[in-house]
């Protein structure tokens, strides 16, 4: 019988005042003892709608149930079933919007913790378990993806474990797309990323760095060099601002630039020789996940008081509750309707401030959000030596303007349909390339429907 505890089994957690100046993990995970505890407020539903949140279908009354019962071996089995990521979703997924949101528990408490279960089976795993090397029948056929994101090592695990001859294209020096650049540490140890990409060579998927696909190689070569099929799951790497006076004062960075010199570039190692400001009051613009990481790692870095600018209030904040929750306990303030009007600069042209005016909400726009419209007479200044915009991202252009027939809408992310086929015969995409910004699940479930496309594909070809 279920145990009908209302509340979830905590988390342990780092003290905030500590882990606000650590880049080590918050979230410290469930014990063994802790995971079977959640795991029996599982009602094993016979219809469970929690599968049906799941972007990549993980069967979660399965793998909880060998939870509850201490298999936790078979529960990771069935995870990896459908997930090739285990360690990472459980970590880095919106769970509270998706799975969990579907939970019946959900509705007289807190739904059943299905990420925590599924982080916690995932480092069991790695910690516990001898790979397991069985061989994978090959079936001759050749398939090229174009970046190591979630996008292309979900759709790179269900093509290899297919038998296809898997080669991953990756532009930066390190496998893992924005799981390494864009996600900090402190909630993404790269150790982990790392060990899922290893899990993926040892099914025999080749791994290329530092290829920038329309550069070093183009799509045309691709296929010349008898790959029969490309994925690309490249991303949306391309930063977007605000267009206002001042943002090309020193010291006034993307989100993007700002996580890649210190994610993927250890600016917050002594040992490396990274460029990053040492600041004293961050502003960051934003309400997403990336602004969150971004004012987080501010304060890591070393700033004394960092503030979130955002234009509208804490109801329409986009940002997962739980990392509003921690950034608020670690010291970040929140200035919420304000929009920025001018970046201020010094006589050496470096930023010293952000010029602000206060906002009220109107009428829904077309994102059904409420538009934030401007109060007249309402400007103030915030003082910092250092802005961040994290105001979104958009693909690069580079793919679709170096690949013939490859077309992109007006956003610049390529044209698929329901398949996730391109307008180019026998290239597929997903992910962030197509969607623009999103998450890291959706991404996947992408990259698994274009793994199952392209086996369709190689069949009929």
């Amino acid at each position: 019988m279920a145990d009908m505890n209302p509340k979830k089994t905590p988390m342990p957690e780092q003290d905030p005042k500590v882990r606000a100046r650590n880049f080590q993990e918050v979230t410290t995970g469930y014990t063994a003892e802790m995971a079977q505890t959640e795991a029996a407020r599982c009602l094993q539903c016979k219809k469970p709608l929690c599968v049906q949140g799941c972007p990549v279908n993980v069967h979660i009354p399965d793998f909880i149930a060998k939870v509850a019962a201490g298999e936790f071996n078979e529960a990771y089995n069935v995870i990896t079933s459908t997930n090739t990521l285990p360690a990472v979703c459980g970590r880095v997924c919106p769970q509270e919007t998706q799975c969990e949101a579907r939970c019946v528990r959900g509705k007289k408490g807190d739904p059943v913790g299905i990420g925590r279960l599924e982080r916690f089976v995932a480092d069991w795993h790695r910690e516990n378990s001898i790979p397991e090397t069985a061989a994978i029948e090959k079936n001759g056929r050749r398939v090229a993806v174009v970046g190591s994101g979630p996008a292309g090592l979900a759709c790179a695990g269900d093509l290899a474990r297919a038998g296809c001859d898997v080669t991953v294209f990756e532009a930066f020096h390190a496998f893992g797309g924005v799981l390494v650049y864009g996600i900090p540490e402190f909630r993404l140890p790269k150790a982990v990323v790392r060990n899922e990409v290893t899990g993926l060579m040892e099914m025999g998927v080749e791994f290329r760095q530092d290829m920038i696909i329309g550069r070093t190689l183009t799509v045309d070569e691709l296929f010349a060099d008898g790959y029969e099929a490309v994925f690309i799951g490249s991303g949306a790497g391309l930063p977007q601002f605000m267009n206002i006076e001042g943002e090309s004062y020193l010291n006034v960075f993307s989100a993007n630039e700002y996580l890649t010199r210190i994610n993927l570039m250890k600016a917050y190692l002594p040992e490396y020789d990274t460029p990053a400001p040492v600041s004293r009051v961050v502003t960051v613009v934003g309400g997403g996940n990336v602004a969150m990481d971004a004012a987080r790692s501010a304060l890591r870095m070393g700033a004394e008081k960092v503030f979130i600018v955002y234009r509208r209030s804490m109801e329409e904040l986009p940002a997962r509750a739980e990392e509003v929750h921690h950034a608020m306990e670690e010291g970040v303030v929140f200035r919420l309707l304000c929009n920025p009007t001018r970046v201020l600069g010094d006589e050496n042209g470096r930023c010293c401030g952000l010029e602000c005016i206060e906002m009220e909400l109107g009428e829904p726009d077309a994102s059904g959000r409420r538009r934030p419209i401007p109060r007249e007479g309402s400007e103030f200044t915030i003082d910092c030596d250092t802005v961040i915009m994290a105001l979104g991202t958009r693909p690069n252009p580079l793919l679709h303007t170096t690949t013939e027939g490859l077309d992109a809408d007006r956003h610049g992310c390529l044209i698929t349909d329901e398949t996730t086929a391109t307008t180019r015969k026998g290239v597929f995409a997903g992910g962030d390339a197509v969607t623009g910004s999103a998450t890291v699940i959706l991404a996947m479930g992408s990259g698994k429907k274009a793994a199952a496309s392209i086996l369709e594909y190689l069949k009929n070809k």
